[in-house]
């Protein structure tokens, strides 16, 4: 069984395979595919939408979600990730793991057989990213060709995989941020390996937006760049604040998005998270069926 750390873990195919389980799911949420299937849940992140997406479409499918805290587990006091992997590994069917580090989710695959999912790391939010998409595709009837424009941070781990994910599935990722905050050089290479000039990165949002079908933002501070709030909202304040003034300046009916939690009046207004172009709360709901559709998946259960 294979794990799932990044986007790229997945073929478009593959994708799209996901995407039609979830939309069988969606329609029908209740069954007994995961029955007797004991799976972890390992933040060390706080968490809303993830965990309980996580936690309700396991029990929905008849599995058993297990939900550990990092902070009040051994892993607090020392006890390294290569440990707990090889012992959770006897314990669980699967790891659905939250991390501050990237090559922590790495190290804990790495000790395991069993399969793990990455759930937020410092680099990639894969899991939101096929919920996005796959919510796009409800919304316009197609992801391939579709602009999206990602305002704000673009080294962020949403940011990372929405451009990953755009290159996999044909969508036209456009990302306005400040210089010192544009995505990394690795990522943008990586993307253009998938499929050439998939990306485009500016520093005007008022130039990104002007053809999107989407409008992307998520928080300027990620959790662990606390100690650099202030400076980042001095690069990122008002300019880049997706508000009433920067939606006028897009199509009419582009889609607005946001992975939430929302800090309002820093990266988004709250007018815009409720006006009529937004579908933060469809996208939240998808994050549950869709992430249905990959455990089966992972798990290489078919229905």
């Amino acid at each position: 069984m294979a794990d799932f750390l990044s986007v790229t873990d997945l073929s478009k195919d593959e994708i799209l395979e996901v995407w039609g389980m979830a939309e069988r799911l969606k329609k029908n949420p209740y069954n007994t595919l995961l029955k007797n299937k004991n799976i972890l849940l390992l933040f060390e992140k706080p968490s809303t939408r993830t965990r309980v997406s996580f936690e309700a479409g396991i029990n929905q499918m008849g599995g058993y979600p297990i939900y550990m805290d990092a902070s009040t587990s051994q892993l607090s006091r020392g006890e390294s990730i290569e440990d707990t992997g090889h012992t959770l590994d006897r314990y669980v069917d699967m790891v659905i793991a939250r991390v501050y580090r990237h090559e922590d989710l790495v190290k804990l695959a790495m000790s395991m057989e069993k399969p793990v999912v990455n759930a937020l790391s410092d680099l990639e939010h894969p899991c939101q990213i096929l919920a996005d998409y796959f919510t796009i595709k409800e919304k316009l009837g197609k992801v391939e060709g579709v602009n999206v424009v990602f305002v704000g941070d673009g080294r962020n781990n949403v940011a990372t995989s929405l451009i990953l994910g755009g290159a996999i599935l044909g969508a036209n990722v456009t990302v306005a941020s400040p210089k010192e905050y544009s995505p990394r050089p690795a990522i943008i290479e990586m993307a253009n390996e998938i499929r050439n000039n998939s990306v485009r990165v500016v520093e005007d949002p008022i130039e990104a937006v002007k053809d999107a079908d989407v409008i992307y933002t998520d928080v300027f501070v990620s959790m662990g760049d606390e100690k650099e709030k202030e400076a980042r909202l001095k690069a990122f304040l008002p300019k880049y604040q997706v508000n009433a003034k920067l939606l006028s300046k897009a199509p009419e009916d582009v889609l607005f998005m946001h992975c939430l939690p929302a800090h309002y009046e820093e990266e988004v207004t709250k007018d815009v998270i409720y006006g009529k172009n937004s579908v933060v709360f469809d996208q939240a709901e998808n994050r549950l069926h869709v992430q249905k559709a990959l455990l089966l998946k992972l798990f290489s259960i078919t229905m």
